[in-house]
């Protein structure tokens, strides 16, 4: 008798990534406990994720949540595999904050998908993968720079693909300015390229919706008007 099966279809320009959904699900129950095992957090070595510092423990929120920042921009996605990520998150995790509440913070400016996004399913799959009280510890999730593909992809497919204790956990922080009202100054350390494309964005909030009011500088550029009238004003003398 034919198995039965059944069929996924995800919008391909999305940067959706289709792996753990064609997960077979007997292969997800001989990994559904991986993470009691042992040598998950003895065996492998991520002293090469560890010099990246795109996940690094610091300080606190003004609730009193320990905080893990994430730099997008420091993330290889190309080639750090997925498997090898959720492990490492999970030792992180484990060794440096065993218990009570944490939150993260994650730095999207100037993130480019095909380089430092691992995707959402990817993201969702490690989640849902993690032990139940590390999920349960932790607290919130500040999104520092959103754009306006993230936003739209978490507001249409995140109820979808985020389990709904991730998805509302997540909080929008469009300026650092308003991380300061949860976070003390120097809590957190922020790489200067974050400082640097907010202060961008301050001075042309249109980019935050996808839209550059002057992508190339044109008002920096002599106008042809002036131009010309300079030159007829040499004609009249």
């Amino acid at each position: 008798m034919a198995e039965d099966f059944s069929v996924i279809v995800l919008a391909s320009d999305l940067g959706i990534d289709a792996r753990p959904f064609l997960t077979r699900s007997d292969e997800v129950d001989e990994q559904e406990n991986w993470h009691d095992c042992p040598q998950y957090l003895e065996d492998e070595d991520f002293s090469d994720l560890d010099l990246l510092q795109f996940f690094t423990l610091q300080g606190l929120d003004k609730s009193g949540n320990r905080i893990f920042r994430i730099v997008g921009k420091y993330f290889p996605a190309r080639v750090v595999s997925a498997e090898r990520l959720k492990k490492f998150i999970f030792q992180k995790i484990s060794n440096q904050c065993p218990e009570g509440p944490f939150c993260l913070v994650y730095m999207h400016s100037t993130v480019q998908k095909d380089e430092n996004s691992p995707g959402i399913t990817i993201l969702r799959w490690i989640y849902e993968d993690l032990p139940s009280d590390i999920k349960d510890r932790l607290q919130l999730v500040y999104f520092i720079h959103p754009g306006l593909r993230s936003r739209l992809v978490i507001a249409t497919l995140g109820r979808l693909l985020l389990s709904g204790g991730l998805y509302w956990k997540i909080k929008y922080v469009s300026r650092l300015q308003y991380l300061w009202e949860e976070i003390k100054k120097g809590e957190v350390e922020i790489p200067d390229f974050v400082k640097n494309h907010d202060n961008v964005l301050e001075h042309r909030p249109l980019t935050d919706y996808g839209i550059e009011p002057d992508p190339f500088q044109l008002a920096e550029v002599q106008s042809s008007s002036f131009s010309l009238n300079r030159y007829e004003n040499r004609w009249v003398s």
